[in-house]
């Protein structure tokens, strides 16, 4: 499978490593220039880039026809725009705030608990995420995916980084050197209180995922996520 990368940073060149003992062949390597040279020869692309550039760069695989995994978080405003776009032009989209294998699963357990949690009115739902200093959006796409899971099983309508006001969920971002990614949930009451967390030892988890993700849409048209890869539905 030959693979383009858009964004090479940290993150692509774990994917790259990953990708190479997969046995694919990485044919572009993109970094901040506007140079798209080699995507024409891909079988699949792979997102990895910066709020900035995502929305093009993903465009730009629909306009080649280039099935298009993205990891980049911060531009979630414009998905709606974007998965119009991939209809209108036949194309193959896949979004995924976290890619790691492990994560897809603790979204499944968190959508799982707040149905359970969703009658108990004592407990209060908050949720703390904390990853690397050089992470450039807050919350984390990770963290806004586990909210809306609650909102969706529950009577929770929103989530915010203030003083939460009933129905919100309060969601606190913490920014450390060489973390990650750690996610939390937790339930509390007066007498007790019910957490799940999910911690990230490495990028590893991420890079894998997304190749394998990038493998599974290879010949697949329309908007998929990790639930199809994962078959979670």
């Amino acid at each position: 499978m030959k693979i383009a990368l858009l964004g090479y940073g940290k993150m692509g060149k774990v994917i790259e490593r990953i990708a190479l003992e997969r046995g694919h062949e990485i044919v572009l390597r993109k970094t901040s220039s506007d140079n798209y040279d080699g995507l024409e020869n891909a079988d699949v692309a792979i997102d990895f880039s910066v709020p900035s550039s995502a929305v093009r760069n993903i465009s730009t695989c629909f306009d080649t026809n280039i099935p298009v995994v993205s990891g980049t978080t911060g531009w979630l405003e414009q998905y709606e725009a974007v998965v119009r776009e991939c209809r209108e032009k036949d194309g193959a989209f896949l979004y995924g705030s976290n890619f790691s294998l492990g994560v897809n699963l603790f979204f499944e357990l968190n959508n799982y608990l707040a149905k359970m949690m969703a009658n108990l009115k004592e407990y209060n739902v908050t949720m703390e995420e904390i990853h690397h200093t050089q992470k450039l959006d807050a919350p984390s796409g990770t963290a806004i995916s586990l909210a809306k899971g609650i909102i969706e099983n529950s009577a929770y309508t929103d989530w915010t980084m203030e003083t939460a006001k009933a129905n919100e969920i309060h969601i606190e971002a913490k920014r450390i050197e060489n973390v990650p990614g750690t996610h939390t949930v937790t339930y509390n009451s007066e007498v007790d209180f019910i957490e799940i967390k999910h911690v990230a030892h490495s990028r590893e988890g991420f890079a894998l995922g997304a190749v394998v993700a990038a493998e599974w849409i290879v010949g697949k048209k329309g908007i998929h996520t990790m639930k199809d890869v994962l078959n979670l539905m």
